[in-house]
């Protein structure tokens, strides 16, 4: 009923979350007399700040429209090229179409949509043919569709991996690095000509036991059946996937919250000065963040409960007793994929030793294709994006992938 609670409030707050921002645009607007008074931005920032923590927040777009490169831009141009019901595979095309090597960045599903990792991809578009996993909002998908477990996304993972072709690299941002790895490995077992030249996980918890942070204490402070009974909603009415089982977004929202609660009060408040200062930067950016933050998908609820039981209770790929529609997963049979580990030093979500736990599990790898990192002053965000991702993190992995396609094309 929770879920049904939050659509009402909603849709009965819109109008006046409509009226809110038309009132705090009109008062902030250049031509308005009032713009420049402190009454008149005291009234915007009042009525801004209603809007903002009562509205909905649609998902973002990429919105890489060009780089730069070369001293002058290259346009880029988004392309569905493969869609499955949970997840469409995009590609990001450059207008120079030079030849370049085939890089999939898998995104998380937890919460936040593909766009969170605006940054990493358009820093990797400088020297890769760019596809991204854009995930699905759950209540988007039709009931009839059928459910979607962790065993899916590997498959989506194996496919989308197919459907690039050969001589390919994967980058996996945090939680998809357990089911990167396990199609990785089920690839290599198979033999499977489309199997990554190699593979970068970044701040995921291949196992969460080593180290364990707040995430990983609140996964393990409750029963199973917890979870189940009181983190599963049924989608409303109002939209595609009605009656289908999720873990609202919104939950997952007050997750995010929680874990730093203060630094978000406080960003609030700065928000609100900065609008009355009339400090217009600050109060953009205050406005292009929380845009990204605040939007969030639901998971269905199969996957999610998947997910907390095999890699957050039974660490089942570390004990090496994860299986994929009854098959078991082994990291050992990965011997010609290079591997990237990088984690932060700073990472308050996924703790120091979790990613590079899949160095151990990869031990029939030589140590001519491992490498790890350890990046000093970084947090969990600044691993995969901001100014030290782009100028310290960004370009080993750059030459890491370009080196293991060199060796390739010997």
């Amino acid at each position: 009923m929770i879920y049904h609670a939050i659509e009402l409030q909603k849709t009965l707050l819109s109008p006046a979350v409509d009226l809110a921002s038309a009132t705090s645009r009109l008062l902030l607007h250049p031509r308005s007399p009032l713009a420049n008074t402190y009454l008149g931005r005291t009234i915007a920032a009042n009525h801004e700040l209603f809007a903002r923590l009562h509205r909905r927040y649609a998902k973002p777009s990429f919105g890489i429209e060009s780089i730069e490169r070369a001293g002058g831009k290259v346009a880029i141009h988004e392309e569905l090229v493969h869609k499955r019901p949970f997840c469409s595979l995009l590609r990001m095309r450059r207008a120079d179409s030079v030849p370049l090597p085939k890089l999939l960045v898998v995104a998380p599903l937890s919460g936040h949509f593909a766009t969170l990792l605006r940054d990493t991809v358009r820093t990797a578009l400088q020297d890769f043919e760019v596809y991204v996993t854009d995930w699905t909002d759950a209540r988007l998908v039709p009931l009839a569709v059928g459910p979607f477990h962790l065993d899916d996304y590997v498959e989506y993972v194996r496919e989308f991996v197919t459907w690039i072709g050969p001589n390919s690299q994967v980058l996996a941002v945090c939680q998809p690095t357990v089911p990167v790895l396990a199609a990785v490995a089920l690839m290599a077992e198979d033999g499977d000509p489309c199997t990554p030249r190699s593979v970068t996980l970044m701040a995921g918890p291949i196992d969460a036991r080593l180290h364990p942070t707040e995430v990983n204490r609140f996964a393990n402070s409750k029963p199973f059946s917890w979870f189940e009974k009181r983190l599963i909603h049924s989608v409303p009415m109002n939209y595609p996937g009605f009656r289908r089982k999720v873990y609202p977004g919104f939950l997952q929202h007050v997750s995010f919250i929680a874990m730093n609660p203060d630094r978000h009060l406080k960003a609030h408040r700065d928000f609100y000065l900065d609008v009355v200062r009339g400090k217009h930067n600050d109060a953009q950016a205050h406005r292009t963040f929380y845009d990204e933050y605040n939007a969030v998908l639901d998971m269905a609820a199969e996957y999610y409960l998947d997910t907390i039981r095999v890699v957050f209770q039974e660490y089942l790929l570390p004990r090496r007793l994860m299986t994929v529609r009854g098959r078991l997963v082994r990291p050992e049979s990965i011997r010609n994929t290079a591997l990237f580990t990088i984690e932060g030093a700073q990472d308050d979500v996924v703790g120091i030793g979790q990613t590079r736990a899949a160095q151990t599990l990869c031990r029939e790898l030589p140590d001519s294709l491992r490498k790890h990192l350890l990046a000093q002053h970084v947090g969990h965000y600044g691993v995969f994006s901001g100014r030290r991702f782009r100028e310290q993190i960004y370009p080993q992995i750059r030459d890491f992938m370009q080196h293991h396609a060199r060796l390739e094309a010997r």
